[in-house]
């Protein structure tokens, strides 16, 4: 049976923590599932690191801690390293956000769908059945046409969500990530949730397949104020569609190499 490694960063969560692992370890209860939570706390100033701590007695958790906030993106990058340390193949890798909008129930769905063979699966507001809750009509729009903009310049195959983070990953495509791109994973990692998006664009690089299954996101249960910096999303968007599509030295030419390698898995 495959292991569910499940990724958190955590950054000034206390409010939405401990709920959010107790769903997990209810669901991985339920499911029968050997599982391991893996949070990286991201120098949370509240409570954050005492109530990871104390969840550590009930649950299969492991916690990475920054001293300082590094961000979003060295976060993920540190996740993601260490998920690829310990995973094997088969296992499945999901990440998923610390605030109680990511219902963990959808992790079951995530989870089949990889086991039918896909590399990525994206948990999508925009396939039927999903939608969103809680966010108001101009976050809404603003969001819709994020993902639309993104669909242009991108287009990868079976994929319209592309700004949601709730996804899972097959292990050996995680592991092969890591050690094609090394740092390089992320790269800009000073850009708000631009890895959110260049992660999809360093696994489409590697030849993954994509599927996406029905979410709703509950902004509605967040309780942490946003940590979202539009200015700053909106310019990695920009410098992503730059260095994706650039003909002297772009993404698409410099790791060329990376996509034979794929093919042959």
């Amino acid at each position: 049976m495959s292991k569910k490694i499940i990724l958190l960063p955590a950054f000034n969560e206390e409010a939405s923590a401990g709920i959010l692992l107790g769903k997990i370890r209810d669901l991985a209860r339920e499911e029968g599932w050997d599982y391991l939570v893996l949070a990286c706390n991201d120098g949370s100033t509240d409570r954050t690191a005492e109530i990871l701590a104390a969840e550590q007695g009930s649950m299969n958790l492991e916690t990475l801690t920054h001293r300082m906030n590094r961000g979003l993106g060295e976060t993920i990058r540190d996740l993601f390293e260490r998920a690829a340390d310990i995973a094997a193949d088969e296992d499945v890798v999901i990440r998923l956000d610390c605030d109680d909008s990511h219902e963990p129930h959808h992790i079951s769905e995530l989870v089949r769908k990889v086991e039918q063979g896909y590399d990525v699966v994206i948990a999508s507001r925009f396939e039927p059945g999903g939608g969103q809750m809680g966010v108001s009509a101009y976050r809404a729009f603003i969001s819709r046409c994020a993902n639309m903009f993104l669909g242009i310049v991108f287009g990868f195959r079976s994929v319209k969500e592309y700004s949601c983070a709730y996804r899972a990953y097959r292990g050996e495509i995680v592991k092969r990530a890591i050690r094609s791109y090394g740092n390089g994973f992320i790269q800009l990692k000073g850009l708000g949730f631009t890895c959110t998006i260049e992660k999809l664009i360093k696994f489409h690089i590697l030849g993954a397949r994509f599927a996406e299954v029905p979410f709703v996101l509950r902004y509605d249960q967040k309780q942490s104020s946003s940590k979202m910096v539009t200015s700053a999303t909106t310019l990695g968007y920009l410098v992503l569609a730059i260095l994706y599509h650039w003909p002297w030295g772009g993404w698409r030419g410099y790791y060329r190499h990376l996509r034979p390698a794929a093919k042959k898995s």
